[in-house]
């Protein structure tokens, strides 16, 4: 999907198909996005495209669709590091959406107080080519120390190959790391694949949790055979430190998903009760440790 800041693009499926897996109470898609309305929340003069708008709404009835309970948004760099759309949502969602923010790495205290307070649970850096980094990892893993006070866990997002450098200054955190999609790896390389050798390495220190989203994106043809594959080697080798998430709307991606086929697939992901519980229940609460 080319895409450059003067296109506006549709990212996503407007019309999901239903799907057949009846999810657990409590269900929790870990990682979306929400873009504008762009009338009332502007989108970013840094961004590489321009969305068509996924609200709030649209978002809210997908989850309805899906059986899903709770979510995480994930303030996207289309956005960049004005919040407001994903506050806007969190506090439309009745305490059963929470976020996590874009923020410069020089940020006030202040400012991580009043997004902590908002419902904010962490704060997302992005090292990854198509969008401009925020910060070094040195400084990032200096500003969890920050961070450690008001409950807010680091996120990262990165290109598959940097995992093998930016391990240690990651390791140096004082808070939980979440690593998105799986680290980005190729799953057509496999479990053996260097990238996600390393992957595997490090997620041995509980400090680090992994979502399993993104098998569209690690494999872009569906059924996503070899994304499945690697995001069950994640659940059964780390059990208690995997989250999922449909990343809806799809933003910078290579197709549009359909999002009920994501769902459908955790039955490959997570084949048990017990895993399917952890991955979308219990492993979520402990994370994000949602009020209701």
């Amino acid at each position: 999907m080319t895409t450059n800041a003067d296109q506006t693009v549709l990212t996503y499926n407007p019309h999901p198909s239903a799907p057949s897996l009846k999810l657990p109470a409590g269900a929790c898609d870990s990682h979306v996005h929400v873009f504008g309305p762009a009338a009332q929340f502007p989108f970013a003069a840094s961004r590489n495209f321009t969305p068509v708008d996924a609200p709030k709404e649209r978002l809210f009835a997908l989850h309805h669709q899906l059986g899903i309970d709770r979510c995480v948004i994930v303030q996207s760099a289309v956005h960049g590091f004005d919040n407001r759309a994903v506050e806007d949502a969190i506090q439309a969602g009745g305490g059963h959406y929470l976020g996590v923010a874009l923020v410069p790495v020089n940020v006030a205290d202040a400012e991580l107080q009043r997004l902590a307070a908002a419902g904010f649970r962490g704060v997302r850096f992005n090292f990854m080519k198509h969008l401009a980094a925020a910060a070094t990892p040195d400084e990032v893993a200096a500003l969890t120390l920050r961070l450690k006070p008001l409950g807010l866990h680091l996120q990262v997002h990165f290109e598959s190959s940097l995992i093998h450098s930016l391990a240690a200054p990651l390791s140096r955190s004082v808070v939980p790391v979440v690593i998105d999609h799986m680290g980005r790896v190729d799953a057509a390389l496999g479990a053996d694949g260097a990238d996600f050798a390393a992957l595997m390495t490090l997620l041995r220190n509980p400090l680090f949790h992994v979502k399993v989203s993104g098998i569209d994106r690690i494999d872009p043809t569906p059924p996503y055979v070899d994304g499945v594959r690697l995001a069950n080697t994640l659940v059964q080798a780390f059990p208690d430190q995997c989250v999922w998430g449909t990343d809806w709307p799809h933003p910078n991606h290579t197709h549009v998903p359909d999002d009920g086929v994501l769902v459908d697939r955790l039955t490959a992901i997570a084949p048990t009760p017990d895993l399917l519980d952890k991955l979308l229940v219990r492993n979520p609460q402990a994370l994000y440790q949602f009020a209701v």
